[in-house]
Parts: C-alpha cells; structure tokens; sequence
C-alpha cells in the first residue's frame, strides 16, 4: 500500500514538472515599441478635485528633464506625451499619510497626430509631511513615465 502512493506521488510530481516544462518558450517575447519623446504636456481633467498647480507643474518639470536628457541612437517615431491626471486623492487613510492619484498617457505621432501609444496607472505614496507630498508624487509619475518610455533619468542637482 505505501509503495502504491509513493509511486503515484512520483506519477503525479513527473506530470506536473512535464506541464510546467511544457509552458517554457525558447523564444524571447517581442520587444515593445519604442518612441523618440520629444515633448511632455501635464493636465488635470475637470473631473477631480482641484489639483494643485504646484503639481502638474512639477510632473512636467521630472519629465520634460528626462527627455531632454535622454538621446537616441536609431531613428525611432517621434511622439509628443499628454499626461492627464483624472484623479487625485491627497491626505487620506487613517493617519491623513496617503496619497493617490490616477494618470492616462498619450504618446501621439508628432507628424500626424495619431495616438500611437496609451498607457494609464495609478501611483500610490505614504508621507505625513503634506509639503512633500506633490514633489514625491511628482516623482513617482515622473518615475514610472521615464519607465515606460525608456527615458534616463536627469542627474541629481546638489
């Protein structure tokens, strides 16, 4: 009896290594498309409670930053971004520490205007200090855009 389930364990253990090798692929996923950022546009929709000029303002400082030290080596689509925040919640949970926003990304063809590229995430970020909350928000956009898109990141001022 106890040679019967040890032998069906090792039946059902072959199987499910057989199916987990199965799902292995030897060929790399494509690559996404790539884009030449050459501009950045942040704005709010009428939708949301008021948004902070500090902040729109700030996004597109970090962004327009990394495109402009982000270089090319191959011809790529040129596009420009618009950042659109749809809603913003600041100051909330229990501790009055949690802040959340809610971001669309248009990337649209700088020869015709077509949007070739849509992206929309939701950034999330805890500080209980509410002056810092638009520049570590502005950063977490900035940051996850730079992501995306494959921009560098500016260097650091002192």
């Amino acid at each position: 009896m106890l040679q019967l389930r040890s032998g069906a364990v090792s039946v059902l253990v072959g199987c499910l290594a057989l199916a987990a090798c199965s799902s292995w692929s030897l060929t790399e996923p494509p690559a996404p498309p790539a884009y030449d950022v050459r501009s950045a546009t942040v704005v709010a929709d009428q939708a949301v409670p008021p948004v902070p000029p500090t902040l729109l303002s700030a996004i597109n400082d970090h962004v327009n930053a990394a495109i402009a030290v982000t270089t090319r080596e191959t011809p790529l689509p040129k596009v420009a971004l618009t950042i659109r925040v749809t809603d913003l919640r600041q100051r909330r949970s229990f501790n009055h520490d949690r802040n959340s926003a809610k971001i669309n990304v248009d990337a649209a063809s700088v020869d015709n205007g077509a949007v070739l590229a849509i992206a929309s995430f939701d950034i999330v970020n805890y500080t209980p200090d509410p002056t810092a909350a638009n520049d570590l928000m502005a950063e977490d956009i900035a940051a996850r855009i730079r992501s995306i898109f494959v921009l560098n990141a500016p260097p650091l001022v002192n």
